[in-house]
Protein backbone atom coordinates (compact mmCIF):
# COMPACT_ATOMS: atom_id res chain seq x y z
CA UNK A 1 0.00 0.00 0.00
CA UNK A 2 1.41 3.53 -0.98
CA UNK A 3 -0.94 5.78 0.66
CA UNK A 4 -0.68 4.33 4.88
CA UNK A 5 -3.34 6.67 6.94
CA UNK A 6 -4.35 6.43 10.71
CA UNK A 7 -7.28 4.96 9.71
CA UNK A 8 -6.29 1.65 7.67
CA UNK A 9 -2.30 1.03 8.73
CA UNK A 10 -3.44 -1.35 11.56
CA UNK A 11 -5.52 -3.37 8.75
CA UNK A 12 -2.15 -2.93 6.64
CA UNK A 13 0.11 -4.27 9.57
CA UNK A 14 -1.93 -7.59 10.19
CA UNK A 15 -2.30 -8.42 6.56
CA UNK A 16 1.92 -8.36 6.44
CA UNK A 17 1.39 -11.26 9.35
CA UNK A 18 -0.90 -13.20 6.86
CA UNK A 19 1.86 -15.52 5.81
CA UNK A 20 3.41 -16.50 9.30
CA UNK A 21 3.60 -20.21 9.20
CA UNK A 22 3.15 -20.48 13.05
CA UNK A 23 -0.47 -20.38 13.54
CA UNK A 24 0.68 -19.22 17.29
CA UNK A 25 3.30 -16.67 16.25
CA UNK A 26 0.78 -15.22 14.09
CA UNK A 27 -1.92 -14.89 16.50
CA UNK A 28 0.64 -13.41 18.80
CA UNK A 29 1.65 -10.73 16.81
CA UNK A 30 -1.33 -9.74 15.04
CA UNK A 31 -2.97 -9.14 18.75
CA UNK A 32 0.15 -7.37 19.38
CA UNK A 33 -0.49 -5.09 16.57
CA UNK A 34 -4.07 -4.58 17.36
CA UNK A 35 -3.73 -3.59 21.05
CA UNK A 36 -0.50 -1.86 20.21
CA UNK A 37 -2.21 0.94 17.26
CA UNK A 38 -4.93 0.94 19.95
CA UNK A 39 -2.87 2.34 22.66
CA UNK A 40 -1.14 4.55 20.39
CA UNK A 41 -5.06 6.20 19.48
CA UNK A 42 -6.36 5.78 22.88
CA UNK A 43 -3.84 8.33 24.27
CA UNK A 44 -3.28 9.67 21.06
CA UNK A 45 0.67 9.58 21.65
CA UNK A 46 2.65 12.30 20.38
CA UNK A 47 6.67 11.43 18.64
CA UNK A 48 8.09 12.68 21.54
CA UNK A 49 6.54 10.59 23.76
CA UNK A 50 7.24 7.90 21.74
CA UNK A 51 10.50 8.49 21.45
CA UNK A 52 11.23 9.05 25.08
CA UNK A 53 9.59 5.13 25.13
CA UNK A 54 12.04 3.88 23.09
CA UNK A 55 14.66 5.52 25.08
CA UNK A 56 13.06 4.15 28.50
CA UNK A 57 12.95 0.65 27.10
CA UNK A 58 16.72 0.92 25.60
CA UNK A 59 17.74 1.97 28.77
CA UNK A 60 15.69 -1.21 30.61
CA UNK A 61 17.46 -3.26 28.10
CA UNK A 62 21.19 -1.93 28.81
CA UNK A 63 20.47 -2.46 32.58
CA UNK A 64 20.25 -6.17 32.04
CA UNK A 65 22.81 -8.65 33.01
CA UNK A 66 23.53 -11.83 34.12
CA UNK A 67 23.04 -10.57 37.72
CA UNK A 68 20.16 -8.22 36.92
CA UNK A 69 17.03 -8.61 35.24
CA UNK A 70 15.10 -5.12 34.81
CA UNK A 71 12.46 -6.24 32.00
CA UNK A 72 11.55 -9.22 34.54
CA UNK A 73 11.22 -6.21 37.27
CA UNK A 74 9.77 -4.11 34.95
CA UNK A 75 7.46 -7.04 34.18
CA UNK A 76 6.66 -7.44 37.76
CA UNK A 77 5.67 -3.99 39.06
CA UNK A 78 3.38 -3.43 35.90
CA UNK A 79 1.28 -6.67 37.35
CA UNK A 80 2.57 -8.62 34.06
CA UNK A 81 4.59 -11.11 35.86
CA UNK A 82 1.65 -12.00 38.26
CA UNK A 83 -0.83 -11.76 35.36
CA UNK A 84 0.74 -14.74 33.25
CA UNK A 85 1.27 -16.56 36.36
CA UNK A 86 -2.80 -16.21 37.36
CA UNK A 87 -3.50 -17.30 34.26
CA UNK A 88 -0.91 -20.08 33.94
CA UNK A 89 -1.36 -21.79 37.13
CA UNK A 90 -5.25 -22.89 37.98
CA UNK A 91 -3.89 -24.92 41.05
CA UNK A 92 -5.68 -27.98 42.58
CA UNK A 93 -7.46 -26.97 45.26
CA UNK A 94 -5.09 -28.25 48.13
CA UNK A 95 -1.61 -27.51 45.88
CA UNK A 96 0.56 -24.71 46.44
CA UNK A 97 -0.59 -21.29 44.87
CA UNK A 98 2.66 -19.66 42.77
CA UNK A 99 4.09 -16.27 42.64
CA UNK A 100 6.14 -14.10 40.49
CA UNK A 101 9.79 -15.52 39.66
CA UNK A 102 11.43 -12.37 40.75
CA UNK A 103 14.89 -11.05 38.74
CA UNK A 104 16.94 -12.40 40.99
CA UNK A 105 17.07 -16.03 40.91
CA UNK A 106 20.63 -17.63 39.75
CA UNK A 107 21.35 -20.88 38.01
CA UNK A 108 23.82 -23.14 39.90
CA UNK A 109 23.14 -22.52 43.32
CA UNK A 110 25.49 -24.06 45.55
CA UNK A 111 24.76 -27.47 46.97
CA UNK A 112 23.68 -28.13 50.63
CA UNK A 113 23.31 -30.55 52.58
CA UNK A 114 20.48 -30.49 55.48
CA UNK A 115 21.08 -28.60 58.38
CA UNK A 116 23.81 -26.22 56.00
CA UNK A 117 24.04 -22.38 56.77
CA UNK A 118 23.26 -20.65 53.67
CA UNK A 119 23.75 -17.56 54.93
CA UNK A 120 27.33 -17.77 54.64
CA UNK A 121 27.97 -14.94 56.49
CA UNK A 122 25.20 -12.63 55.47
CA UNK A 123 23.26 -9.69 57.46
CA UNK A 124 20.28 -10.53 59.99
CA UNK A 125 19.15 -12.79 63.01
CA UNK A 126 20.07 -16.68 62.34
CA UNK A 127 16.85 -18.38 61.61
CA UNK A 128 16.09 -22.28 61.33
CA UNK A 129 13.94 -23.16 57.99
CA UNK A 130 12.13 -26.60 57.89
CA UNK A 131 9.63 -27.43 55.24
CA UNK A 132 8.04 -30.42 53.97
CA UNK A 133 7.31 -31.26 50.24
CA UNK A 134 4.46 -33.39 49.52
CA UNK A 135 2.05 -34.45 46.88
CA UNK A 136 -1.38 -33.88 46.90
CA UNK A 137 -2.66 -37.46 48.16
CA UNK A 138 0.19 -36.00 51.13
CA UNK A 139 2.78 -38.92 50.18
CA UNK A 140 6.10 -36.92 51.07
CA UNK A 141 8.11 -36.56 47.67
CA UNK A 142 11.62 -38.04 48.37
CA UNK A 143 14.69 -36.17 46.14
CA UNK A 144 12.66 -33.07 45.39
CA UNK A 145 15.30 -30.67 44.23
CA UNK A 146 14.88 -27.38 46.21
CA UNK A 147 16.79 -23.91 44.90
CA UNK A 148 16.08 -21.22 47.77
CA UNK A 149 17.14 -17.68 47.66
CA UNK A 150 16.41 -14.71 49.75
CA UNK A 151 17.71 -10.96 50.38
CA UNK A 152 19.47 -10.29 53.71
CA UNK A 153 18.53 -7.76 56.42
CA UNK A 154 19.51 -4.92 54.87
CA UNK A 155 17.56 -5.93 51.92
CA UNK A 156 20.14 -6.99 49.42
CA UNK A 157 20.53 -10.37 47.29
CA UNK A 158 23.96 -11.36 47.21
CA UNK A 159 24.26 -10.34 43.64
CA UNK A 160 23.91 -7.30 44.20
CA UNK A 161 26.82 -6.72 46.61
CA UNK A 162 29.75 -5.79 44.97
CA UNK A 163 32.82 -7.67 45.39
CA UNK A 164 31.06 -10.53 47.12
CA UNK A 165 33.04 -13.95 46.14
CA UNK A 166 30.60 -16.42 47.35
CA UNK A 167 27.07 -17.17 47.22
CA UNK A 168 24.78 -16.51 50.35
CA UNK A 169 21.34 -16.51 51.39
CA UNK A 170 20.99 -19.18 48.23
CA UNK A 171 21.35 -22.69 47.59
CA UNK A 172 19.76 -25.77 46.61
CA UNK A 173 19.00 -28.81 48.42
CA UNK A 174 17.27 -32.73 48.37
CA UNK A 175 14.09 -33.80 49.97
CA UNK A 176 14.88 -36.55 52.29
CA UNK A 177 12.77 -39.74 52.32
CA UNK A 178 10.30 -38.26 54.34
CA UNK A 179 9.89 -35.14 51.47
CA UNK A 180 11.58 -32.78 54.39
CA UNK A 181 14.47 -30.25 54.47
CA UNK A 182 16.04 -27.97 56.51
CA UNK A 183 18.87 -25.39 56.61
CA UNK A 184 19.73 -21.87 58.29
CA UNK A 185 19.78 -18.70 56.59
CA UNK A 186 18.90 -15.51 58.11
CA UNK A 187 15.45 -13.85 58.71
CA UNK A 188 13.44 -12.23 56.13
CA UNK A 189 13.05 -8.68 56.55
CA UNK A 190 11.03 -5.98 54.33
CA UNK A 191 12.79 -4.72 51.53
CA UNK A 192 12.51 -2.36 48.29
CA UNK A 193 13.00 -2.98 44.81
CA UNK A 194 15.99 -1.71 43.14
CA UNK A 195 14.92 2.03 41.92
CA UNK A 196 18.20 3.21 40.40
CA UNK A 197 17.12 2.19 37.78
CA UNK A 198 14.26 2.45 34.83
CA UNK A 199 11.75 1.16 37.16
CA UNK A 200 12.73 3.46 39.61
CA UNK A 201 11.76 6.37 36.90
CA UNK A 202 8.70 4.74 36.62
CA UNK A 203 7.55 4.57 40.32
CA UNK A 204 8.86 7.91 41.24
CA UNK A 205 6.39 9.45 38.24
CA UNK A 206 3.85 7.28 39.42
CA UNK A 207 4.42 7.93 43.48
CA UNK A 208 4.37 4.37 43.98
CA UNK A 209 6.33 2.83 46.95
CA UNK A 210 9.30 0.04 46.56
CA UNK A 211 8.98 -2.04 49.03
CA UNK A 212 8.07 -5.87 48.57
CA UNK A 213 7.27 -7.52 52.42
CA UNK A 214 9.68 -9.92 53.70
CA UNK A 215 10.21 -13.55 51.87
CA UNK A 216 11.69 -16.50 51.02
CA UNK A 217 11.69 -17.72 47.18
CA UNK A 218 11.63 -21.27 46.56
CA UNK A 219 11.66 -22.84 43.54
CA UNK A 220 10.67 -26.80 43.21
CA UNK A 221 11.34 -29.37 40.83
CA UNK A 222 10.45 -33.56 40.74
CA UNK A 223 9.66 -36.08 38.42
CA UNK A 224 5.92 -36.13 37.78
CA UNK A 225 5.10 -32.99 38.96
CA UNK A 226 4.48 -29.72 37.87
CA UNK A 227 7.46 -27.52 38.74
CA UNK A 228 6.37 -24.65 41.35
CA UNK A 229 8.18 -21.43 41.91
CA UNK A 230 7.02 -19.38 44.54
CA UNK A 231 7.07 -17.37 47.66
CA UNK A 232 6.58 -17.74 51.83
CA UNK A 233 5.67 -14.00 52.77
CA UNK A 234 6.46 -13.17 56.42
CA UNK A 235 3.29 -13.16 58.75
CA UNK A 236 2.55 -9.23 60.01
CA UNK A 237 4.52 -8.01 57.39
CA UNK A 238 3.24 -4.33 57.02
CA UNK A 239 3.89 -4.33 53.38
CA UNK A 240 1.60 -7.53 52.85
CA UNK A 241 -1.53 -5.45 51.33
CA UNK A 242 0.64 -3.15 49.30
CA UNK A 243 3.42 -5.58 47.35
CA UNK A 244 5.30 -4.10 44.33
CA UNK A 245 4.81 -6.11 42.54
CA UNK A 246 1.42 -7.42 43.28
CA UNK A 247 2.66 -11.23 44.39
CA UNK A 248 1.60 -11.90 47.77
CA UNK A 249 -0.96 -14.61 48.20
CA UNK A 250 -2.77 -15.64 51.42
CA UNK A 251 -1.83 -18.78 51.00
CA UNK A 252 1.53 -18.16 51.31
CA UNK A 253 1.98 -16.35 54.29
CA UNK A 254 3.56 -18.07 57.27
CA UNK A 255 4.71 -17.13 60.52
CA UNK A 256 8.07 -16.78 61.88
CA UNK A 257 8.69 -17.78 65.86
CA UNK A 258 11.24 -16.43 68.24
CA UNK A 259 12.76 -19.68 69.86
CA UNK A 260 15.43 -17.56 71.52
CA UNK A 261 16.86 -14.64 71.93
CA UNK A 262 18.01 -13.19 68.43
CA UNK A 263 17.40 -16.89 66.70
CA UNK A 264 13.96 -17.75 65.27
CA UNK A 265 12.57 -20.50 63.02
CA UNK A 266 10.22 -21.05 59.90
CA UNK A 267 8.37 -24.23 58.59
CA UNK A 268 6.01 -24.35 55.85
CA UNK A 269 4.20 -27.27 53.89
CA UNK A 270 4.75 -27.25 50.20
CA UNK A 271 2.12 -29.36 48.26
CA UNK A 272 2.89 -30.26 44.31
CA UNK A 273 0.59 -30.90 41.36
CA UNK A 274 0.77 -33.95 39.70
CA UNK A 275 2.20 -33.06 36.16
CA UNK A 276 -1.07 -32.94 33.38
CA UNK A 277 -1.14 -35.25 30.75
CA UNK A 278 -2.88 -34.71 27.21
CA UNK A 279 -4.75 -37.16 25.65
CA UNK A 280 -2.27 -38.98 24.15
CA UNK A 281 -0.52 -39.76 27.41
CA UNK A 282 2.19 -37.04 26.57
CA UNK A 283 3.56 -35.64 29.81
CA UNK A 284 3.53 -31.69 29.93
CA UNK A 285 7.46 -30.60 30.53
CA UNK A 286 7.57 -27.75 32.90
CA UNK A 287 10.88 -25.43 33.50
CA UNK A 288 11.25 -23.06 36.27
CA UNK A 289 7.45 -22.85 36.35
CA UNK A 290 6.57 -21.99 32.94
CA UNK A 291 5.25 -24.87 30.31
CA UNK A 292 7.51 -25.14 27.86
CA UNK A 293 6.50 -23.74 24.56
CA UNK A 294 7.40 -23.92 20.94
CA UNK A 295 9.41 -20.39 20.31
CA UNK A 296 7.00 -17.57 19.14
CA UNK A 297 10.29 -16.70 16.67
CA UNK A 298 10.41 -20.00 15.21
CA UNK A 299 8.45 -21.40 11.99
CA UNK A 300 6.14 -24.49 11.78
Amino acid sequence: MRNITQDNITQAVIARFGDTPNPRTREIFVSLVQHLHAFARDVKLTEAEWFQGIDFLTRTGKMCDDKRQEFILLSDVLGLSMLTVAMNHDQAEGCTEPTVFGPFYVEGAPEYQTGDDIAQGAVGDPCEVTATIRAEDGMPIKDAVVDVWQADAEGHYDVQLAGLDRAQNRGRFRTDAEGKLRFRTVVAEAYPIPVDGTVGELLHAARRHPWRPAHLHFKIEAPGYASLITHVFKEGDPYLDSDAVFGVRQSLVARWEQKAEGAWRMHHDFVLARTAHDGAGATTQVHAGVEEAAPVLASA
